[in-house]
């Protein structure tokens, strides 16, 4: 099944929270509410120094993507 790069979640239990999944690796999941981020994959300590370098630019991609997302459905 082909997935897209992000998708939009909600939950009930948590109503303020906006969350995009990242489906690519590295795969994550971010609260746009808060940027609270859970990374679903495992990291070695070099991985992770590379992350660290790249999160801005992924939470700037996965709001992005939120915001492109609310103005089609304004529209």
């Amino acid at each position: 099944m082909a997935l897209p790069k992000f998708i939009l979640g909600d939950n009930t239990e948590f109503p303020n929270a906006i969350y995009v999944i990242h489906t690519e690796f590295p795969r994550f999941i971010i609260n746009l509410e808060d940027d609270d981020l859970e990374w679903f994959e495992d990291f070695d300590d070099e991985d992770e120094k590379e992350l660290v370098a790249e999160t801005e630019n992924m939470i700037k991609l996965a709001t992005e993507f939120y915001d492109n997302e609310i103005l089609k459905y304004e529209e």
